[in-house]
C-alpha cells in the first residue's frame, strides 16, 4: 500500500447513502400525510352525506305527516344519527341532530326547519 492514498469510494459510498436516506425518508413521510389526510377527508365528507340525508329524511316526514316526532334516528352503515326536536317558535322548530361514528367521533348540529315550507333553513354546527 502507498502511503499518500487518500481513500475516495468510502466518504463518496457515505454521502450518497445519506442522500438515498434522506430522499427516502421525506417520501415516506410524505406518503404517510397524504394517507392520513386522505383518511380525514373521507370521514368528513361521510359524515356530511349522514347530515345532509338525516335532513332530508325530517324534511320527508315533515312532509308527509306534518310534525316532527319529539325524538329518534338513523341508523347507516358507519355510524347512527339521533334527533331531538324542540317546541316549534313561531314557524321554526329547532332539531338537535348527533352523529355517533363507529371509529368513535361524536359529531352534533342544530337544523332549523321552516314549519310553513317544510324546509330546512338554517343549519349550525355544535362545537
Amino acid at each position: 500500500m502507498r502511503s499518500k492514498e487518500q481513500g475516495l469510494t468510502y466518504p463518496l459510498t457515505l454521502v450518497v447513502l445519506i442522500l438515498f436516506l434522506t430522499l427516502f425518508s421525506f417520501r415516506v413521510e410524505q406518503l404517510l400525510t397524504e394517507r392520513k389526510l386522505s383518511y380525514e377527508t373521507a370521514v368528513i365528507l361521510q359524515e356530511e352525506y349522514y347530515f345532509h340525508s338525516s335532513f332530508k329524511k325530517i324534511e320527508k316526514i315533515m312532509q308527509l305527516g306534518g310534525g316532527i316526532p319529539a325524538k329518534g334516528s338513523f341508523t347507516y352503515l358507519k355510524g347512527s344519527m339521533s334527533y331531538l326536536s324542540h317546541s316549534p317558535i313561531g314557524n321554526v322548530q329547532k332539531v338537535t341532530f348527533t352523529l355517533k361514528m363507529h371509529t368513535g367521533e361524536t359529531v352534533g348540529g342544530h337544523g332549523f326547519f321552516d314549519t310553513t315550507s317544510k324546509k330546512m333553513i338554517k343549519w349550525a354546527e355544535i362545537n
